[in-house]
């Protein structure tokens, strides 16, 4: 052999290296690619476990938002029935307070109309009380028509005797 290439060596070193592939191959490589599968199967169930919680975080917080939605709206309608009570209570307190006004107004016009009845009654009494002195006086006097005319000429004031 001119290089010194042995053809057995060869041989040789070509079934160390494919029993040492072997070797490897049964003692590496299947348990690493286990390890591997049952890596990439543990992170394929936390991904699936973590779709299925985010899927049903999902459908929870759609209820909770219907839920809130109901409220919002049951909270529109309690204030609606609320602001209609108001304006009730309200109208209710003005028409209470018309007629208390109207029953004041009324109370002061009967008042007004007494108190005039009054004034009308004792203004006669105080008038015919005057026709009745006056009447006297005259009644008692020498001549009416003579102290008329006095007067009427502006000559001598009226005296009482």
């Amino acid at each position: 052999m001119p290089l010194n290439i042995d053809l057995q060596q060869i041989l040789l070193h070509w079934m160390n290296l494919a029993i040492l592939v072997g070797g490897l191959y049964f003692l590496l490589y299947k348990p690493v690619k286990q390890f591997m599968a049952k890596r990439e199967e543990y992170y394929r169930s936390l991904d699936e476990q973590a779709a299925a919680k985010l899927s049903e975080a999902e459908k929870i917080k759609a209820e909770y938002q219907a839920k809130l939605d109901g409220a919002d709206e049951e909270i529109r309608q309690s204030r609606t029935k609320a602001q209609q009570a108001v304006q009730k209570s309200a109208e209710d307190q003005l028409a209470q307070a018309q007629e208390q006004a109207r029953q004041i107004v009324a109370h002061a016009q009967a008042e007004a109309e007494h108190s005039r009845e009054r004034v009308l009654k004792e203004s006669q009494r105080e008038l015919r009380k005057l026709a009745a002195a006056a009447t006297r006086k005259l009644a008692f006097q020498a001549d009416p028509f003579d102290q008329f005319l006095d007067l009427a000429e502006g000559g001598a004031k009226y005296e009482d005797g």
